[in-house]
């Protein structure tokens, strides 16, 4: 297994452009990544890369072997997909991804009982609510809210999750209760966005009597974790844009209360993202169909 995994090394160190985010990638140290790079660069008595103190790039030998070394990969992950189909025991790790709120109250809490179900099938599970690449994350699934734009990907549409504005009492006391999106903004109430690297200006869909209106909002206070978002909601610091499951529980006990409600967000898309390949992995469906089954029960 030494040199396929000297072939695994090499594709993550191309794809990602750096021996230290491959080697954090493959839970190695930079130094044996390194010297799995020296060792297949000996045994095909070429240079792959072009090393120097700032850059690492491709050699052209570098380039052909890449394509190459993909096939080959996707090979070996064929023959494991055969194995499992023959032998009906899943087995492997998934690396899988969500956003903060989805993951730690919808995809979290499932892992346990699907390990139970596949106890051959081991689960790494990143949580963020930045923006991940699933190709350059080296992830299997990604879970996520909204539209992706890769469309080189498979996705799956789970279900349509319905949204609300909403705030606390003590914010709504002190500030009014908008009654239109254009009393919103013309207001100047503190909206409360999620934010990330390249994220664009904020727009918060709306569905009013003409139909779907998006109205540019502001506030004192963003931040890239959904949770501190709902947190400062919870504190009476502004109005915030949720997903109903991540606030209903706040609701129902009273401390945020729902605004607009005759124009209500326009409901967002769960979905996943996987990497498409002629013949899925048994395990990266498995997961997904479990997953979708236990979201769309769970859904308000």
């Amino acid at each position: 297994m030494a040199y396929l995994d000297n072939i695994q090394t090499f594709v993550r160190v191309y794809e990602l452009g750096s021996m230290s985010a491959a080697a954090r990638d493959q839970r190695i140290s930079a130094a044996v990544a390194s010297a799995r790079i020296s060792q297949l660069e000996e045994h095909l008595n070429v240079r792959l890369f072009h090393r120097t103190t700032r850059m690492l790039n491709p050699t052209e030998q570098g380039n052909l072997f890449y394509r190459g070394a993909c096939k080959i990969l996707e090979a070996v992950d064929e023959a494991e997909a055969e194995i499992n189909n023959v032998t009906m025991t899943p087995r492997g790790t998934l690396f899988i991804a969500a956003p903060l709120g989805m993951g730690r109250r919808l995809i979290a809490p499932a892992v346990p009982d699907f390990k139970q179900s596949y106890p051959m099938i081991d689960i790494r599970l990143r949580l963020s609510d930045r923006k991940l690449d699933l190709t350059a994350e080296g992830l299997d699934v990604m879970f996520f809210l909204g539209i992706p734009e890769d469309s080189t990907l498979r996705m799956r549409k789970i279900a349509d999750c319905p949204r609300v504005l909403c705030a606390s009492p003590d914010y709504l006391a002190r500030r009014g209760v908008p009654q239109s999106g254009e009393a919103l903004v013309r207001d100047g109430h503190d909206c409360l966005n999620l934010r990330y690297p390249g994220a664009p200006e904020f727009q918060w869909p709306l569905q009013t009597a003409e139909g779907v209106k998006r109205f540019s909002v502001k506030g004192p206070f963003e931040s890239d974790d959904g949770d501190v978002l709902t947190r400062w909601a919870l504190d009476g610091h502004g109005i915030v844009l949720k997903p109903l499951f991540e606030v209903s529980d706040h609701l129902n006990n009273g401390a945020l209360v729902p605004v607009l409600e005759q124009e209500p967000p326009v409901p967002i898309q769960m979905a996943c993202l996987y990497v498409h390949r002629r013949r899925q992995d048994p395990k990266t469906r498995l997961l997904i169909d479990f997953m979708a089954d236990r979201i769309t029960r769970q859904l308000p």
